[in-house]
């Protein structure tokens, strides 16, 4: 709240008039739109990462008034017509960003996550290629963790591992790629691996129905009963309905 008010105190500052002081009025020069367009788009991502998506539409229409060809605007726009399940006017929004600033790898990554969602996942692949390419993108290791996901959804499983491999090179405080190397060691019997994997992800992440199902396994690997018993209760009481607690119960037959 505070940070949204101090953004609404910015703009009413930037747009206020100047009629009783005959001040210039700051609309009327480049830097004063740009410095609106600039509060208008951060007021909008403040919205969206509240979750109101209605409200946020708001700001991002006055800054692309301001400057229609903002990337930055769009690629905001995008993010909330892909929050409110608007798949066609997300990728509209999506496609105009890139086409305002090419080989923004920021927009590249968040349209190949949004391609995945859709289920589009040899076009989302080729984005995350794209946004991998960038060496100096501080969030790179994130683009590897999603393109080994999407290699994953490719069926494409060794080419998934190195992905996973380079990201955690890059920051080892990943939790998706350590889950995805820990299931991936464990289905290739490489049991020490895995559970290394797996103590990494549980020190920084909240237990998943896969995570629990396969630190159940992991622990009756190695022979700790009490620990697969507790992990099997976790998954019982937090996923009851899910297929992995259902894998979890056929196993123990």
């Amino acid at each position: 709240m505070f940070a949204r008010a101090t953004l609404s105190l910015l703009l009413a500052t930037l747009l206020a008039g100047c009629v009783t002081t005959g001040a210039v009025d700051p609309m009327k020069s480049s830097k004063g739109r740009d410095e609106a367009r600039d509060a208008y788009i951060q007021l909008g991502i403040g919205y969206l990462q509240q979750g109101d998506t209605e409200r946020a539409k708001v700001p991002l229409k006055q800054a692309l008034e301001l400057d229609p060809a903002n990337a930055d605007a769009h690629a905001a726009l995008a993010l909330v017509f892909q929050s409110e399940l608007e798949p066609e006017l997300a990728d509209q929004e999506y496609h105009k960003a890139m086409s305002a600033r090419a080989n923004d790898a920021r927009i590249l990554n968040n349209y190949g996550g949004f391609l995945y969602e859709q289920k589009r996942y040899k076009e989302a692949y080729a984005r995350f290629e794209e946004a991998a390419a960038d060496n100096l993108y501080p969030e790179r290791s994130r683009v590897f963790e999603n393109l080994g996901l999407t290699a994953l959804a490719l069926n494409q499983r060794a080419l998934a591992k190195q992905h996973f491999e380079k990201s955690l090179r890059l920051n080892r405080q990943q939790p998706r790629a350590l889950l995805a190397m820990a299931q991936l060691s464990y289905d290739d019997k490489q049991y020490v691996p895995a559970r290394d994997y797996y103590g990494l992800y549980s020190a920084m992440a909240e237990q998943s129905a896969a995570s629990l199902l396969l630190g159940a396994r992991l622990a009756r690997v190695f022979e700790d009963r009490n620990q697969a018993a507790s992990l099997g209760l976790q998954l019982k009481r937090l996923y009851p309905g899910s297929p992995e607690y259902q894998q979890y119960q056929a196993e123990q037959r």
